[in-house]
C-alpha cells in the first residue's frame, strides 16, 4: 500500500506518461472528428509533454518544487494546439499545489487535479462540454470525493481514472459532433493516456517501459537552453558542456546512469542525463568539463562533443543589448506555411512569419520567439489558425513584449487585418479596424478525406477531394478545380465582389490559372485574382470578399 509519492516517484511518472502517450499519439489522432489531415490533437499534446519532459530533466535535485515548476514551464513552452495549451493548463493548475509540499498524499493530489480543472477551465474564453476540460472536471470532483476516505493511492488513482473512462464514453452525448463521427474527445483520450502513466508508475506496473524516443536526444533537435536579455547576470558556470554517451562498457548498469547524474549536479546547474544503455544525453552547466567528461568516460564513449564558454557569450549579448537600435511603435507577427504565404504577409510588412498552420501548430515557445525578435513596442499576432489562437495568448506569458492578438482563424483573414494596419493610428484604433476587417472575408479550402467517414451529408472515402468553409463540408469530387469551382458557388453571394485563390504545393501554376479563367467567366463582375501560395495539404485556400 502506497500512501505517498515522493519526487523520485513524480519524476517517473512524469518520464512515464510521456513515454505512453508518444506511443499512442496516432490513436489519439484518429479521434479526430473532422476528416481532413489536421488530426494532430495526439500529436500536440505529446510535443506539449515532450518539452515538459525535456525541462523536468533539467531540475537539479528531485525536490518536488523544483520538478512541478519544471514540468509547467516546460509544459507551457512547448504547448501547441489548442489540445497542447489545455494541456499545459491543467499542468500548470497540478503543479502550482505539487509544489508547495515534500510528499503527496491523495488529499493533496485530489486537490492538484482541482486546481488543474479550475485553471484550464479559466485558460478557455467559451469552455465546451464534452472535451478534455469535461473529463478533468469530473476526475477532479471525484478525487476530492475519494480523498476523504481513501488513503492508498493505487486504488485512488484506479478510481479516479475508471470515473475519467466513464465521462470520457459519454461525451459523444454532450456534443452532436462526436456521436455523428462515432468517437469520443480526442483530447478527453490523450489525458486519461498521461494519467495512466502516472498510475503505472504508482501501481508498480513492470510491462511499462519508460523511455524517450531517439529523436528528443538528438543534439540536433536540442533548444532549450536560452538567455534572456531582458536579464543578463553574471554566470556562476562558464562552460555549457554537451555530449552524447555511446558503446557503453559491459559493466555498466542502469543505476550507472544515475548515479552520473547525481555527480553532475554537484559540480553544476541545468543538469540533462537522459537515456539508457543505448545511448545517454547530457547536458551541463559547470566550471570543471572535465570532471563532466571523466564521468562519461567511465561509461563508455564520447561523442558529439560541444563545450562553449557562456561567460564569453554573455559579453557579447550584453553588447548587443547595450546597441540596440530605439523600438518602432508597431509590429506584426503572422503564421503561415509555404512559400507563397510567406512572401506575401512580408510583402504585406509583416516583421516575422512563423512557419506552422494545419499539422503542425506553432507551440507557445515558437511564438514568444518570433515575437522577441520584433524591434516593436506593440505587436500584433495573426494565429490565422482556429487551434493557435490559444497558444498565441498564453505567447504573452513568456515574453514582456506588449502582445496583441487578433484572432484571425484562416490566411484570407490574417491577410485582411495586415491590410488594414494604419502605423499612423492608436492601438485601439487599429484594433477594432482590424477586428471588423475579419467580418468582410470568407474562407474556403480545398483538401481531401484522410479517412472514411459520414458528416455533413456526405459519404466519403480515403482520398476524395473536399471543398469547406469554416463550418461544414460543402462539396466533394474527384477533381480538384470541380470542387472548388462548386464550393464558390455555393459560398457566393451578392455581397463578394472579389474572388482570390491561394494554390497550393500539389498545384500547377497551369491549372490554377485555368481555374481563374473559368471563375472569371462565371462572375464577370467580380475581381478574381491568383496567387502562388504554395502552401501544403490544401489544394486551394479561397477567399472571398
Amino acid at each position: 500500500m502506497q500512501k505517498n509519492i515522493n519526487g523520485v516517484t513524480f519524476r517517473k511518472m512524469i518520464l512515464a506518461s510521456a513515454s505512453i502517450l508518444e506511443e499512442n499519439k496516432e490513436y489519439v489522432n484518429s479521434l479526430n472528428v473532422f476528416p481532413v489531415p489536421d488530426g494532430d490533437t495526439g500529436t500536440n499534446m505529446s510535443l506539449t509533454l515532450k518539452s515538459a519532459c525535456t525541462e523536468v530533466s533539467t531540475c537539479p535535485n528531485n525536490e518536488l518544487d523544483c520538478l512541478a515548476n519544471a514540468f509547467s514551464k516546460g509544459a507551457l513552452k512547448g504547448a501547441r494546439g489548442n489540445s497542447g495549451v489545455i494541456l499545459s493548463q491543467i499542468i500548470k493548475g497540478f503543479c502550482s499545489v505539487l509544489n508547495s509540499t515534500s510528499e503527496i498524499d491523495t488529499k493533496i493530489m485530489a486537490k492538484a487535479f482541482d486546481k488543474g480543472a479550475e485553471v484550464a477551465y479559466s485558460a478557455v474564453t467559451k469552455p465546451k462540454e464534452g472535451t478534455i476540460l469535461t473529463v478533468i472536471r469530473v476526475m477532479a470532483e471525484q478525487a476530492l470525493k475519494l480523498s476523504k476516505k481513501i488513503t492508498d493511492m493505487d486504488e485512488f488513482f484506479s478510481k479516479v481514472l475508471q470515473e475519467g473512462e466513464l465521462i470520457l464514453q459519454q461525451t459523444p452525448e454532450m456534443l452532436p459532433v462526436l456521436k455523428k463521427a462515432g468517437v469520443v474527445d480526442a483530447g478527453g483520450r490523450g489525458l486519461l493516456i498521461i494519467f495512466t502513466g502516472f498510475y503505472r508508475v504508482i501501481s508498480d506496473d513492470e510491462t511499462l517501459e519508460i523511455a524517450f524516443e531517439k529523436d528528443l536526444i538528438n543534439a540536433e533537435n536540442f533548444e532549450q537552453f536560452h538567455i534572456n536579455l531582458n536579464n543578463l547576470e553574471d554566470i556562476e558556470f562558464a562552460y555549457c558542456t554537451e555530449y552524447m554517451v555511446i558503446q557503453m562498457k559491459k559493466k555498466t548498469t542502469e543505476a550507472d546512469i544515475d548515479k552520473m547524474r547525481e555527480k553532475l549536479m554537484q559540480i553544476g546547474d541545468s543538469v540533462i542525463c537522459i537515456g539508457d544503455l543505448s545511448l545517454v544525453k547530457v547536458h551541463v552547466h559547470t566550471n570543471e568539463p572535465n570532471l563532466a567528461l571523466g564521468y562519461a568516460l567511465e561509461l563508455g564513449e564520447i561523442n558529439n562533443l560541444k563545450i562553449d564558454n557562456m561567460v564569453e557569450q554573455n559579453r557579447q549579448l550584453k553588447s548587443q543589448q547595450n546597441s540596440q537600435v530605439e523600438l518602432k511603435e508597431y509590429g506584426m507577427v503572422s503564421v503561415a506555411a509555404g512559400s507563397g504565404l510567406n512572401a506575401i504577409m512580408k510583402d504585406l510588412g509583416i516583421d516575422e512569419v512563423i512557419q506552422g498552420g494545419q499539422t503542425m501548430n506553432p507551440s507557445v515557445d515558437d511564438i514568444a520567439r518570433a515575437v522577441n525578435k520584433v524591434n516593436a513596442k506593440n505587436i500584433f499576432v495573426f494565429p490565422n489558425n482556429k487551434n493557435i489562437i490559444l497558444a498565441a495568448e498564453q505567447a504573452k506569458n513568456l515574453t514582456t513584449k506588449a502582445i496583441t492578438v487578433i484572432p484571425t482563424k484562416s490566411i484570407p483573414e490574417g491577410i485582411s487585418a495586415a491590410l488594414n494596419f494604419n502605423e499612423d493610428c492608436s492601438l485601439e484604433d487599429n484594433i477594432v479596424t482590424m477586428l471588423k476587417s475579419l467580418e468582410t472575408v470568407f474562407t474556403g479550402s480545398i483538401t481531401y478525406a484522410v479517412r472514411n467517414t459520414n458528416i455533413d451529408g456526405f459519404d466519403l472515402k480515403e482520398g476524395d477531394i473536399i471543398g469547406l468553409n469554416s463550418k461544414a463540408i460543402l462539396s466533394k469530387g474527384d477533381k480538384v478545380s470541380e470542387v472548388a469551382q462548386n464550393l464558390i458557388e455555393k459560398m457566393m453571394t451578392d455581397e463578394f465582389v472579389n474572388i482570390t485563390l491561394f494554390y497550393g504545393q500539389d498545384v500547377k501554376e497551369e491549372d490554377a490559372l485555368s481555374l481563374g479563367e473559368k471563375l472569371e467567366k462565371i462572375y464577370p463582375n467580380h475581381e478574381v485574382t491568383v496567387l502562388q501560395g504554395n502552401q501544403p495539404v490544401y489544394y486551394y485556400i479561397i477567399s472571398l470578399e
